[in-house]
């Protein structure tokens, strides 16, 4: 019988699915919001929601990496081949590299742009980029090409995941349940 992988401790559990809610929340919102075939009432309702979150988004990342840099990952299978574990480590790096920069490139691109993040505007935290159109329209382009590549990487991940559950039973899939 196959030993099972240790888990993820639970701090780490839940980071992981409210980061992950929020992010399969986000991508959508974004998506519907920068459409040409919505109304206003819902564009702003979603760019509301969408800027904020992403606020909040980048606090739990931030909160993720910390408790991560004192709480490594749970070693991978012994048997899991090299190639798969160099993948699996890249691919989380790319990850939490993909969220900064889809956050980072998103304030940069409202607050170049003279639009309000209404979360940090109540808190009185003034813009942190000055008003230009220019870097507006390069974050915004950074914004939607990192979007693609994120997507990608979310896909492998759970691909990988399932791959793990489904086909190895490993138990790596496991590793990270939410219960």
């Amino acid at each position: 019988m196959a030993v099972l992988p240790q888990s993820y401790r639970p701090t780490a559990r839940i980071l992981h699915w409210v980061v992950a809610v929020a992010v399969f929340a986000m991508v959508p919102a974004g998506l519907v919001m920068t459409g040409s075939n919505i109304g206003r009432p819902l564009q702003d309702a979603l760019f509301l929601f969408h800027k904020n979150t992403g606020v909040l988004l980048l606090l739990l990342v931030l909160a993720r990496l910390a408790y991560r840099a004192r709480h490594p990952a749970p070693p991978l299978p012994a048997g899991m081949p090299a190639w798969q574990a160099a993948l699996a480590i890249g691919n989380h790096a790319a990850l939490y590299t993909l969220l900064l920069v889809m956050i980072l490139t998103g304030y940069v691109s409202v607050r170049a742009g003279g639009y309000p993040v209404e979360l940090l505007d109540a808190i009185g935290l003034p813009p942190l980029v000055p008003r230009s159109d220019a870097l507006a329209n390069l974050a915004s382009g950074l914004h939607d090409s990192a979007k693609t590549v994120l997507i990608v990487f979310i896909a492998l991940h759970v691909a990988a995941a399932l791959y793990h559950g489904i086909v190895r039973r490993d138990g790596v899939l496991w590793r990270m349940r939410p219960w």
